[in-house]
């Protein structure tokens, strides 16, 4: 009888194209890969893994038992989902990903409702980018997602996916205190056309969102320094480095010496919580969404026109009405 394990680990395989890369999706060591594999080869009694170079590459025999592992494993997810919901208990071991603010800001007060109210419910809490997370989820190795989408700049979420908003954060313009606009209550992108600023990495969403920003704006990025997270942000424009735009979620205390400033227009991005549809009838999931949206409350807009701006996106779950 083939083993469960061995076909996730071969069909991570495929997924991802190497044994490491494998590993470190299913948070295992390349070795743990490697011996599921060399098991399965022995159970099946074909070659499954061909050398590639420096690398490896799938047999055919291997292509085609990873075909009938995808399938497996999500007639199993299902099997689960509907089992627990038969039981109507939140039960059974639930991962979540969260972007790094929300990992941070948002996250510990969920977990902390969900393990005083559901203490049987086993809970893996798993930073990762938002593009990651929705592949992750997609794939069945992330049970539910904490997202970001910038509304100038929206993320493409693949069918078969379910979300439910949380609230709309916004971005202000972080200023030392020195700099001549550091005393105005609103200031418009296109006035800050001679400053330089301060980003994440090449290649991070929040360096491509920025770039995007500000082009749209009509300006040239220029930038002075570039550091992913925002505390160093923070430090870097209160020693007059620059200038920094940094989402409200997160940001903790703003330190002495800058100023955080609202633009306009208003940068806005959705929170989501994301999940598999087939996975819509998990108590734990549920439950979840239920944590999320509690603790939510707090980082929601008060301002009339931010309450504008709030609207869901089709396909989305409002407050009050039922998952599926």
């Amino acid at each position: 009888m083939l083993d469960l394990n061995r076909l996730k680990a071969l069909h991570a395989v495929s997924v991802y194209g190497s044994v490491g890369a494998a590993a470190d999706a299913l948070m295992v060591t390349p070795s743990a890969v490697s011996q599921q594999l060399a098991k399965l080869e022995r159970e099946t009694g074909a070659t499954l893994l061909e050398r590639n170079g420096r690398g490896v590459r799938l047999t055919d025999a291997a292509g085609l038992l990873a075909d009938h592992a995808e399938r497996i494993l999500a007639l199993v997810e299902t099997a689960e989902a509907d089992f627990e919901a038969l039981r109507g208990e939140v039960v059974g071991r639930l991962s979540i990903g969260a972007f790094p603010t929300a990992a941070r800001g948002l996250l510990p007060g969920a977990l902390v409702h969900l393990r005083e109210r559901h203490p049987d419910l086993r809970l893996q809490l798993i930073e990762r980018e938002p593009e990651r997370q929705v592949r992750e989820v997609a794939r069945g190795e992330l049970d539910l997602a904490v997202i970001q989408d910038w509304v100038n700049r929206p993320m493409a979420i693949p069918d078969g996916l379910s979300r439910a908003m949380l609230f709309d954060d916004i971005a202000d313009v972080i200023l030392p205190e020195s700099h001549p606009l550091a005393a105005r209550s609103e200031i418009e992108l296109a006035e800050l056309s001679e400053d330089r600023w301060i980003s994440s990495s090449p290649g991070t969403i929040c360096h491509d969102w920025l770039v995007y920003t500000l082009r749209s704006a009509g300006l040239e990025p220029d930038i002075a320094c570039m550091a992913d997270e925002y505390p160093t942000q923070l430090a870097l424009v209160a020693a007059g480095q620059g200038c920094a735009l940094i989402p409200r979620l997160g940001r903790d205390r703003v330190p002495s010496g800058v100023r955080a400033i609202p633009i306009l227009p208003r940068p806005i991005r959705k929170i989501y919580a994301l999940w598999r549809s087939d996975a819509a009838r998990r108590p734990a999931i549920r439950a979840a969404v239920e944590a999320l949206r509690t603790v939510s409350v707090a980082h929601r807009p008060v301002e009339p026109f931010e309450e504008q701006a709030a609207g869901a996106a089709p396909g989305d779950v409002r407050p009050g009405e039922h998952l599926s």
